[in-house]
């Protein structure tokens, strides 16, 4: 799979990590940044990533910021993103079976390298299977749709 990955300057070290362990589970990664240590706005990362995975470029993403609340917020306003946080694994796991969530989002000053690791894992081993919840997706999806048409159509 190809995984896109991106961070802030608070995450950048658990972004490295993680993003050499997901290779080595197999996974081509592509990085969106930040590259140092050197201080960013994370929002810009993570419409970045969640436009690589709307185009098509990449399949899924992961995302790393101070806390994960930021980015999951950023690329959840991207139509057509779901963004979850995890910090565990029964959450990654959920988030996509339950969820069918293109992107996670962990929190450096949240979780430690090795769980973070664990919860990437989990999140890439399983796949969206669809059943009951394919119809809830839709209904959230149906929702985005109708609030970008009235939103298109305030200035008429």
């Amino acid at each position: 799979m190809r995984i896109a990955v991106g961070a802030d300057h608070n995450a950048f070290d658990l972004k490295e990590s993680v993003k050499a362990y997901i290779t080595s589970l197999g996974h081509e990664v592509v990085d969106y940044g930040c590259y140092s240590k050197d201080e960013i706005d994370y929002p810009g990362v993570a419409f970045k990533v969640a436009g690589e995975i709307n185009n098509g470029t990449v399949e899924r993403g992961i995302l790393f910021c101070g806390t994960g609340i930021g980015m999951a917020i950023a690329a959840n306003k991207v139509p057509g993103i779901r963004a979850a946080q995890c910090h565990d694994v029964y959450s990654a796991e959920r988030a996509q079976l339950s969820n069918n969530a293109q992107i996670i989002t962990m929190g450096a000053k949240v979780i430690g390298e090795e769980a973070a690791k664990k919860v990437a894992k989990a999140y890439l081993n399983v796949t969206f299977q669809g059943g009951n919840s394919a119809r809830k997706i839709d209904q959230i999806m149906e929702k985005e749709s109708e609030n970008l048409i009235q939103g298109a159509n305030a200035g008429c």
